[in-house]
């Protein structure tokens, strides 16, 4: 089973800021954390920090930390009514890269304690930051033994993503990105689980992409099958696949099967809103939203709240005249942190639409006589908008805008590109910054697991 470790860019910097002073004694944290229990990944999610003051620790040195547990005995409680998990962050302001024996001494007292009160069947974890905030870690199983944590990721403006061996050699078919970007993205690439949520217009471009690129392994949601209507703008679909109404996560898969990379493909034709979809998501490291429907959108970004995902959005709008012309062409793509504003904060939707949508779902006779928001607005009937060209940039500036956290070569910073908008029609690019201070699902994040899944009834098992 892999471990891994995630954090929000918050927790992350109240975090360096208490380990490292400047007086170069080390000190510690201690985390709540959610989990995501999957059968190959089980992933922690930071919720909760809860800093060791420097006054309680009996022992600070260079090498070493003792302190007081007294504090910490909520969380445990807490760790107990709702098994979630404790991590333990300590710092190593001498820059030593691994454990040390009093590092392992301290774990096993430490955890042999933490597993009395919690009694979890699922492992802890000690992380270790150095002063350039790099980090590294193990889970601490139940048996007591420990296990290197498979990665550690910071969810923030950057993406920063560690894992411990990171060395492997290059694929031939990475060679030309990896000049452009370093060898150390394509092999963070290889390393990451990338979940695509809507495989059509924007969706299918987004994920040729990253399998070119070398991701590791794509997880790919939607529900729906390849209709004629939509030939003209699905990468790699055919007429074939129209007239069998084969899935459309089948054609990608297919897809990607056929350049013979080393990607895995799991395929989920079912809806976002199932707890398969919602596990599977989960467990990726980012996630893209290809989606048209303001529920799914919402959702999407809730999921990445409880389970500290970066969560890139797109989307593409076609404004209609009434006499089957089109009178504005606009592109956006969200990059939405986990601890920062949401989608309906930043207006892309409203709570009327994201009401009326849901009515539409549950009760379509009370919604008929309400206007559908569709991929064409504007009341014209036009199954096959010749949009390929659009969404295939939007796609691309949405792929660049990923390596851009992964790998920052940018000369503004990443804070700066919160939301990008394209006007196609005044070729205007327009760049926002994040203006939140927290998001609306504060409370949530890092939730992890919960009964029901996203504390959404209608997701009960």
């Amino acid at each position: 089973m892999h471990i891994k470790l995630r954090l929000s860019q918050d927790i992350y910097k109240k975090l360096k800021q208490h380990l490292f002073p400047g007086d170069n004694l080390e000190s510690v944290g201690i985390l709540l954390c959610g989990r995501r229990k999957g059968d190959i990944d089980h992933c922690l999610t930071a919720h909760r920090l809860h800093l060791i003051p420097y006054a309680e620790c009996k022992v600070r040195r260079s090498d070493q930390v003792i302190w007081a547990t007294q504090s910490i005995v909520p969380l445990l409680e807490k760790a107990s009514r709702y098994d979630l998990a404790i991590l333990k962050v300590h710092s190593h302001p001498n820059s030593f890269p691994q454990f040390s024996e009093i590092d392992d001494k301290s774990d096993r007292e430490f955890f042999n304690s933490v597993f009395s009160w919690t009694d979890s069947a699922f492992p802890h974890a000690s992380a270790i930051m150095l002063p350039d905030g790099q980090m590294f870690g193990r889970a601490i199983l139940p048996t007591g033994s420990f296990q290197q944590l498979d990665s550690i990721l910071v969810a923030g403006d950057d993406l920063n993503f560690w894992t411990p061996n990171n060395t492997g050699t290059t694929p031939n078919f990475t060679s030309r990105h990896a000049q452009l970007f370093g060898k150390g993205t394509t092999r963070k690439l290889q390393d990451l689980s990338i979940a695509v949520v809507g495989c059509s217009g924007t969706g299918s471009p987004v994920i040729e992409q990253l399998a070119r690129l070398g991701v590791g392994r794509l997880v790919l949601v939607d529900p729906d099958t390849i209709e004629e209507k939509n030939l003209n703008r699905i990468l790699n679909s055919t007429r074939e696949d129209a007239n069998v109404n084969r899935p459309k996560v089948e054609v990608m898969a297919r897809a990607i099967a056929s350049m013979g990379f080393t990607t895995k493909v799991e395929t989920i034709s079912e809806d976002l809103a199932t707890p398969r979809a919602v596990k599977a998501v989960a467990e990726c490291d980012i996630v893209f939203g290809c989606m048209d429907g303001i529920e799914g959108r919402n959702l999407l970004n809730r999921l990445a709240a409880f389970y500290v995902l970066p969560y890139f959005d797109l989307g593409v709008r076609l404004d209609a005249d009434g006499q089957g012309g089109i009178t504005g062409v606009n592109g956006t793509i969200h990059y939405l942190r986990p601890d920062r504003s949401t989608l309906l904060e930043r207006k892309a939707y409203t709570t009327e639409k994201l009401s009326a949508a849901s009515l539409r779902r549950t009760s379509p006779e009370a919604y008929r006589n309400q206007v559908d928001a569709g991929y064409i607005r504007g009341g014209v009937d036009e199954d096959r908008p010749a949009v390929i060209s659009i969404n295939m940039q939007i796609a691309s500036m949405a792929v660049n805008e990923f390596l851009a956290r992964l790998h920052p070569y940018r000369t503004d910073n990443n804070s700066e590109f919160a939301t990008i908008r394209v006007n196609f029609g005044n070729w205007a690019f327009i760049k926002t910054p994040e203006e939140a201070e927290e998001s609306r699902f504060s409370r949530e994040i890092g939730r992890g697991d919960k009964q029901p899944l996203l504390s959404m009834p209608e997701l009960s098992e």
